[in-house]
């Protein structure tokens, strides 16, 4: 069985082509951090190669950007080919059957990015307004 289930952020925008066949691909690479911190105290961060194909990668192509977070569902995929100074190379990547966004980086706008935007002030105004109330005056 060679299933493999992901989630983190891009390290930079996607990069999308098109091969000899007219097959759309896709490549990004996302950052993972570890659960755990090492002796110092610092968590390390995995750097995976993503690669997708056709409709998936014609999506990420359009939609992705760096710092995007997304979710996938793939394969762990090794390959070879013959670098040009003659030596034999190997990749190891993850081909991603499923890429779910989960964000962007537009998304992630803070508030305190946009301390000045009218429709947060007013939000910050009503909740600042809400009173609470006793159980005793709800009608259910």
């Amino acid at each position: 069985m060679n299933k493999v289930i992901l989630i983190g952020n891009l390290t930079k925008d996607p990069e999308s082509s098109t091969t000899s066949n007219g097959a759309k691909v896709c490549r990004f690479t996302i950052a993972i951090n570890r659960n755990y911190a090492n002796g110092d105290g610092s968590r390390q961060t995995d750097f995976l190669p993503i690669i997708c194909w056709r409709t998936q990668a014609e999506n990420c192509g359009k939609f992705l950007k760096k710092g995007s977070k997304v979710g996938l569902c793939g394969s762990i995929q090794t390959r070879s080919y013959d670098a040009q100074d003659g030596t034999k190379r190997y990749v190891t990547e993850i081909v991603a059957d499923e890429v779910q966004f989960l964000s962007t980086k537009n998304d992630e706008i803070s508030m305190s990015d946009t301390p000045d935007l009218p429709e947060v002030t007013q939000k910050k105004n009503k909740i600042e307004e809400l009173k609470p109330i006793s159980d005793g005056d709800l009608p259910f």
